[in-house]
């Protein structure tokens, strides 16, 4: 599986990424060793996730996302249907 997802950073900015292994992805992120935005927005939290089954399909969504108001990604984020 391919996921595209959203991490609210502790300064309350969205970041937007895609991977292959979520855990280990949220995990690197807190760890510091993530995506430059992050490292000093240290922790961050998963707050919005969708799968897909291939890696273009994610990159594809994560770009979209990307170019989304701040708002349209907190309604994404308020009306998921998958868990966080």
């Amino acid at each position: 599986m391919n996921y595209t997802y959203i991490v609210q950073c502790s300064d309350g900015t969205y970041y937007t990424g895609w991977t292959n292994d979520l855990k280990k992805r949220i995990k690197s992120h807190n760890a510091g060793t993530g995506a430059k935005y992050t490292r000093p927005r240290l922790p961050v939290t998963l707050v919005y996730y969708e799968a897909f089954a291939t890696k273009q399909e994610a990159m594809r969504r994560e770009y979209a996302i990307k170019h989304l108001s701040r708002h349209q990604k907190e309604h994404l984020i308020s009306n998921q249907l998958s868990p966080k």
